[in-house]
């Protein structure tokens, strides 16, 4: 009998032979599958657990609603809304243990809907020829997403795509086998901050707070550390934040792409969380290192922190700007 059980899911009309090889790589470790075919105009070799009518009824619609509209975006659209919908609810029945979707663009933008719709702690994986693209929007990336890039295999199986398809399907099995779900024993504190090296208040404060028996989740501010701890303050997931490197709001006001977006700083107060807020390192915009710093800020004076990450200092006018956007937050 199968300890764990993976959703596969993929247009098995066209990618039939490569997701059905990641079942077989997955039983063969002894796993239990699930598949799911988001389809829209062909139909799998052999029936899915899942199929595509089964999908596009999740998302409110008939196949014949989504082929007749003529339009490929929405089609998908209609899919991605049945599968994320028809995942969740699978999930929450204890139908499988962790998910893996396959996929092009097309395929990749349904699969960020569908792992979006898990909880934390669910193993999701994506295996896409896009895979750590700039078409890959930052805001659509769950907490705890994996990507692997699926290369060489847009059309049918090779010794190329098989070495990364292999590694997916042992990747998401041994997740669901090894995960340790977030316990819910203790009242969680989310707090941001930089290294240590930087900011040295979490030294004392998380042990000081772990004796009070809360527990604390330190996220790094560097633009996916803050939508991470924003996506979990929106679900309510902490009993109160201590957001004391706020950066990623002038981030975002300077337009580097190190952002955490647009919502930054305003999830904890939409869901009532208690908050302890403090300006560490604001007066600093950081950008990507390998990158030309833009023309705002051009000339001022900027920090090479590593070949990742430059640091340039706000001018007065630009620290008085990022505190009134704080303030308004």
């Amino acid at each position: 009998m199968a300890d764990r059980t993976i959703l596969v899911v993929g247009t098995f009309d066209t990618k039939d032979d490569e997701l059905n090889y990641i079942a077989d790589v997955i039983r063969g470790q002894g796993g239990g599958v699930l598949t799911m075919d988001v389809s829209v105009l062909g139909d799998p070799v052999k029936p899915t657990d899942s199929s595509k009518h089964d999908v596009a009824e999740e998302g409110g619609h008939t196949i014949r609603e989504a082929i007749d509209g003529g339009d490929e975006n929405l089609a998908m659209q209609i899919m991605a809304k049945g599968a994320a919908g028809l995942a969740a609810r699978l999930y929450r029945d204890g139908r499988f243990d962790g998910v893996i979707v396959l996929g092009g663009t097309m395929g990749t933008d349904l699969a960020l809907d569908v792992c979006s719709a898990l909880p934390l702690g669910a193993p999701k994986y994506i295996v896409s020829t896009v895979s750590f693209s700039p078409l890959i929007p930052p805001e659509r990336l769950p907490a705890d997403i994996q990507m692997i890039l699926w290369a060489g295999g847009l059309y049918g199986l090779n010794s190329v795509c098989k070495a990364s398809l292999s590694q997916a399907a042992g990747a998401v099995l041994g997740a669901a086998r090894a995960v340790e779900p977030p316990k819910r024993d203790r009242p969680l504190i989310g707090m941001t901050s930089f290294g240590k090296t930087v900011l040295r208040y979490m030294v004392a404060l998380k042990p000081a707070l772990e004796a009070r028996g809360f527990e604390v989740a330190v996220f790094h501010a560097t633009g996916m550390g803050g939508r991470a701890f924003e996506s979990l303050a929106a679900e309510g997931a902490f009993a109160a934040v201590m957001d004391f490197a706020p950066q990623e709001v002038g981030n975002h006001l300077m337009g580097s792409s190190i952002s955490a977006g647009a919502d930054r700083m305003t999830n904890a107060g939409l869901a009532g969380i208690p908050q302890i807020v403090a300006p560490g390192c604001y007066d600093l915009v950081d950008f990507v290192g390998w990158q030309q710093t833009p023309p705002r800020v051009a000339g001022q004076e900027r920090h090479t922190h590593n070949r990742l990450l430059s640091s340039v200092m706000m001018t007065v006018d630009q620290r008085r700007e990022m505190a009134r956007a704080v303030c308004g937050k």
